[in-house]
Protein backbone atom coordinates (compact mmCIF):
# COMPACT_ATOMS: atom_id res chain seq x y z
CA UNK A 1 0.00 0.00 0.00
CA UNK A 2 1.62 3.34 -0.40
CA UNK A 3 2.66 5.88 1.96
CA UNK A 4 2.51 9.19 2.75
CA UNK A 5 4.45 10.91 5.34
CA UNK A 6 2.50 13.71 7.11
CA UNK A 7 4.28 16.22 9.14
CA UNK A 8 2.32 18.13 12.15
CA UNK A 9 2.16 21.20 12.97
CA UNK A 10 4.85 20.31 16.12
CA UNK A 11 7.22 18.92 13.56
CA UNK A 12 6.50 15.72 14.16
CA UNK A 13 6.72 13.04 11.10
CA UNK A 14 4.43 9.93 10.76
CA UNK A 15 4.56 7.63 7.95
CA UNK A 16 0.82 6.28 6.83
CA UNK A 17 -0.57 3.69 4.53
CA UNK A 18 -3.33 5.44 2.04
CA UNK A 19 -5.58 3.72 -0.06
CA UNK A 20 -5.29 4.63 -3.84
CA UNK A 21 -9.05 6.57 -4.66
CA UNK A 22 -8.80 8.89 -0.95
CA UNK A 23 -7.49 12.32 -1.48
CA UNK A 24 -5.30 13.77 0.82
CA UNK A 25 -7.27 14.88 2.71
CA UNK A 26 -8.71 12.27 3.64
CA UNK A 27 -6.18 10.31 4.66
CA UNK A 28 -4.36 12.94 6.55
CA UNK A 29 -8.24 13.44 8.64
CA UNK A 30 -8.85 9.31 9.10
CA UNK A 31 -5.46 8.66 10.37
CA UNK A 32 -6.40 11.04 13.37
CA UNK A 33 -4.54 14.46 12.38
CA UNK A 34 -7.15 17.00 14.03
CA UNK A 35 -5.37 19.87 13.40
CA UNK A 36 -6.07 19.64 9.66
CA UNK A 37 -9.56 20.80 9.93
CA UNK A 38 -11.05 20.23 6.36
CA UNK A 39 -14.18 21.97 7.57
CA UNK A 40 -15.66 21.58 3.92
CA UNK A 41 -15.30 17.92 3.42
CA UNK A 42 -13.61 18.03 0.52
CA UNK A 43 -15.24 20.59 -2.06
CA UNK A 44 -12.36 23.61 -2.17
CA UNK A 45 -14.45 26.13 -0.28
CA UNK A 46 -12.63 26.62 2.83
CA UNK A 47 -8.65 26.26 2.66
CA UNK A 48 -8.34 24.67 5.91
CA UNK A 49 -7.09 21.69 4.58
CA UNK A 50 -4.07 23.80 3.80
CA UNK A 51 -0.83 21.79 3.19
CA UNK A 52 2.73 22.33 1.98
CA UNK A 53 4.03 19.62 -0.29
CA UNK A 54 7.90 18.18 -1.25
CA UNK A 55 8.63 20.06 -3.71
CA UNK A 56 10.27 16.39 -5.10
CA UNK A 57 6.58 15.77 -5.98
CA UNK A 58 5.82 18.42 -7.53
CA UNK A 59 5.55 17.28 -11.54
CA UNK A 60 3.43 14.47 -10.39
CA UNK A 61 0.62 16.63 -8.96
CA UNK A 62 -2.28 17.14 -10.41
CA UNK A 63 -2.56 21.40 -11.75
CA UNK A 64 -4.15 23.77 -9.17
CA UNK A 65 -7.50 25.18 -9.98
CA UNK A 66 -8.77 28.70 -9.90
CA UNK A 67 -10.77 28.06 -7.22
CA UNK A 68 -7.78 26.12 -5.57
CA UNK A 69 -5.59 29.08 -6.17
CA UNK A 70 -8.10 31.80 -5.10
CA UNK A 71 -8.26 29.63 -1.97
CA UNK A 72 -4.54 29.34 -0.73
CA UNK A 73 -4.40 33.72 -1.79
CA UNK A 74 -6.05 34.19 1.56
CA UNK A 75 -3.53 31.97 3.53
CA UNK A 76 -0.67 33.71 5.47
CA UNK A 77 1.09 31.13 4.74
CA UNK A 78 1.05 30.56 1.46
CA UNK A 79 3.96 29.38 -0.54
CA UNK A 80 5.39 27.79 -3.24
CA UNK A 81 4.52 24.76 -2.30
CA UNK A 82 0.92 25.29 -0.76
CA UNK A 83 -1.74 23.19 -1.88
CA UNK A 84 -4.93 22.31 -0.79
CA UNK A 85 -5.10 18.69 0.22
CA UNK A 86 -8.51 17.66 -0.55
CA UNK A 87 -7.61 18.66 -4.38
CA UNK A 88 -4.80 15.98 -4.24
CA UNK A 89 -5.97 12.37 -5.18
CA UNK A 90 -3.68 9.65 -3.97
CA UNK A 91 -2.28 7.19 -6.13
CA UNK A 92 0.34 5.04 -6.04
CA UNK A 93 2.61 7.32 -8.36
CA UNK A 94 2.46 9.83 -5.06
CA UNK A 95 4.20 6.71 -2.83
CA UNK A 96 6.90 8.62 -0.33
CA UNK A 97 4.96 12.15 -0.84
CA UNK A 98 5.63 13.83 2.66
CA UNK A 99 3.29 17.08 3.26
CA UNK A 100 3.21 19.51 6.64
CA UNK A 101 0.13 20.75 7.97
CA UNK A 102 0.52 24.61 7.22
CA UNK A 103 0.00 26.73 10.44
CA UNK A 104 -3.58 27.82 10.92
CA UNK A 105 -5.16 30.92 9.57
Amino acid sequence: MPKLIVVNRAGEESTIDVAEGLTVMEAIRDNGFDELLALCGGCCSCATCHIHVDAAFADKLPAMSDDENDLLDSSDHRDATSRLSCQIAFTSDLDGLKVTIAPED
